[in-house]
């Protein structure tokens, strides 16, 4: 194989595995039982299908500045989902009567 056709499929690869773990994330908020288990499910799972997706895509970039962009909206997801399941977390803790009326 060429190298040109080694890339694209390293592309369809880690995209089709960062597919799955967002497909995963989605069954887990639909699924788990209570908030706590659902925002693992969001953080952790879309965190990595996102990671994998951008890493499968860094493979067609032509410049480096694609792969620092890239490098950069992963980064922020990053931070930005953590700071939101903490803050849903914590508003979820402080008001428990509410969190048993909003599960379901």
């Amino acid at each position: 194989m060429s190298d040109l056709a080694m890339t694209d499929l390293a592309s369809m690869v880690l995209t089709g595995a960062g597919l799955l773990f967002f497909i995963a994330g989605s069954v887990g908020i639909i699924r788990f039982p209570d908030l706590f288990s659902r925002l693992h499910a969001l953080t952790k799972a879309d965190n990595l299908g996102l990671g994998l997706i951008a890493l499968g895509v860094a493979f067609q970039a032509e410049t480096w500045a694609q792969l620092g962009r890239l490098a950069l909206i992963w980064a922020l997801a990053l931070l930005a989902a953590g700071t939101v399941a903490q803050l849903v977390a914590r508003a979820a803790l402080a008001a428990p009567a509410d969190r048993a009326d909003a599960d379901r």
